[in-house]
């Protein structure tokens, strides 16, 4: 699903007016509806007799509000309706459903000096519901002024809000808040989601997000040329890879796991281990020589091959023939969890980038090995398709600039990084980011805090291989495997909270993630009508 900036959505909605010939009237009575159908959802049905408080702007957005008080009122909600701005000021569309709502009969209060703060404050003593109209997707910068105080009795008020589009104070592009910014129970956005309702700060924001159809021409969205994009369960569904009633486990791919070293056999156990519970027929650890008997008796299905060592209890040069020789019999390599970065581990992995024609998930020490040496030569000599998982210090190392670079500008990093090393990248963190070398860049909405333990970033690496053992491309088993590890954790975290969480306990969990996933019972798939649906 598209995810757009609000220049994008200005064009997209001019380009349905002016050259649809759809009126701008139109979209805005759609939108109206679909916030109002919510609401409908929302009260169970029995909108009538609801007190509803709602609070417009001067833009687009307020005019939304607006219509949103006809249809309430028609339906036998009470509503109040505040305008933050004098009546001549409204514009368009915005002063056409001013006028209408005036024929209705409905009054609409100014609210543009302190002292109609106190009639604001009296209303949502009395309310049920609070519905945000402020700004829109224009909105830039700092609320201040009277609309600041506005919000912040709002949000005092304990009250369940429905944001209109966004919540106000929000950036639509960035989601960036800069000052008192509505704290929203939902948000319904219209169209194609905005960016800054899933990147923070602003996602936390937004409560339940909510995506309205409003007639945008589907021809135009599909060749909108928009690069961002959010994951969602129903896409992914559709790419899973099939599972034949015949097939064997031949059938469903051999994943090869390079790594371990002394006090790392967790890393490499636990990444073997989440391959065959994502689906790979086969599974091998190859791992040092002295850690075999270890991992002979810690792996029940997984299979085990020793490899020669160094002094320090990592595999060593010498096992690069070996390795070479049983890459021929598997169809992916995972490569790196506690592989280490000693100097002959090091240059047995130069060596194997050069070589392998097997696709690669690298992750952990292989990727800290890279960055100490030239990342862009040793990625673009490699002849099979790659995919890196770094975590925000890896990619910082990678690209040779400070972490808070990285947290500043993940979707640019990931995006700049999948371009210039012809890989895919997953970058890892809150909001995991998945970057295509086509310049496609997507946003994971799954997981939570609980997942920040250690090994499972060998779980997700694990998972991510079982994928492309069983045929799927590389993008594709990135997408998928991002989205299934994150709900691993969100469902653990329903069940027991996030306190406590280990990588152990998301590799458990993995099989009911992608059964969620297979069956859409995931509450993000929750839809009222054919023109609403939850997408968060």
């Amino acid at each position: 699903m598209f995810l757009v900036s609000n220049q994008e959505m200005a064009r997209l909605d001019g380009e349905t007016i002016n050259n649809y010939g759809l009126p701008g009237m139109v979209l805005m009575e759609h939108a109206s509806l679909r916030v109002v159908e919510w609401l409908n959802w929302y009260w169970e049905g029995k909108p009538a007799g609801k007190r509803v408080v709602i609070l417009a702007g001067r833009g687009n957005n307020g005019g939304d509000g607006l219509a949103i008080a006809r249809l309430l009122s028609n339906a036998g909600a009470f509503v109040t309706v505040f305008l933050l701005c004098n009546p001549a000021d409204l514009k368009g569309d915005a002063q056409q459903n001013y006028q209408v709502l005036h024929r209705f009969g409905e009054r609409v209060y100014q609210l543009t000096t302190e002292k109609d703060l106190q009639k604001l404050d009296i209303s949502l003593m009395c309310a049920d519901m609070v519905v945000d109209a402020i700004y829109g997707t224009g909105f830039k910068g700092t609320v201040v002024g009277l609309a600041a105080e506005v919000i912040k009795l709002v949000n005092n008020s304990g009250l369940p809000v429905v944001a209109v589009d966004l919540p106000s104070g929000l950036e639509a592009s960035t989601g960036k808040v800069s000052g008192p910014c509505i704290k929203a129970t939902a948000t319904i956005t219209f169209g194609l989601p905005k960016l800054g309702l899933v990147l923070d700060p602003g996602r936390q924001q937004v409560g339940e997000l909510w995506l309205g159809d409003i007639s945008l021409p589907r021809r135009l969205v599909q060749a909108c040329g928009c690069k961002t994009n959010l994951i969602t369960p129903e896409e992914l569904a559709l790419r899973l890879p099939p599972r034949p009633v015949a097939g064997h486990k031949g059938t469903f791919g051999h994943v090869a796991a390079v790594g371990g070293s002394e006090g790392m056999t967790g890393a490499i156990y636990l990444a073997a281990t989440a391959a065959l519970r994502s689906g790979a027929g086969l599974v091998t650890a190859l791992v040092p020589r002295s850690l075999h008997a270890l991992m002979e008796i810690k792996t029940v299905e997984v299979m085990t091959k020793p490899l020669p060592e160094t002094e320090a209890v990592s595999i060593g040069l010498e096992a690069l023939n070996t390795i070479l020789d049983f890459a021929g019999k598997v169809n992916v390599l995972l490569v790196g969890p506690g592989m280490s970065q000693h100097d002959s581990t090091a240059a047995l992995l130069v060596n194997l980038l050069a070589k392998l024609d097997k696709p690669l998930v690298l992750d952990a020490d292989a990727l800290n090995i890279i960055s100490s040496n030239d990342p862009k030569k040793l990625f673009n000599g490699i002849k099979a398709p790659v995919i890196i998982t770094p975590h925000p210090g890896e990619m910082a190392r990678l690209l040779g600039v400070p972490v808070e670079e990285i947290q500043r500008n993940r979707l640019e990093a990931a995006a700049a990084a999948a371009r210039e090393w012809e890989v895919v990248v997953i970058l890892k963190g809150a909001k995991t980011v998945v970057a295509h070398p086509g310049g496609e860049v997507f946003i994971n909405p799954t997981g939570n805090p609980g997942m920040a333990t250690g090994g499972s970033g060998d779980v997700l690496a694990g998972v991510v291989a079982a994928l492309v053992a069983q045929g799927l491309e590389a993008l594709d088993a990135a997408l998928i495997g991002v989205y299934v590890h994150g709900l691993a954790g969100d469902l653990l975290a329903r069940e027991k909270g996030q306190v406590g969480l280990t990588a152990g306990d998301i590799l458990a969990k993995l099989p009911w993630a992608f059964a969620a996933l297979e069956q859409g019972s995931y509450p993000q798939l929750t839809r009222i009508n054919p023109w609403l649906r939850r997408i968060l």
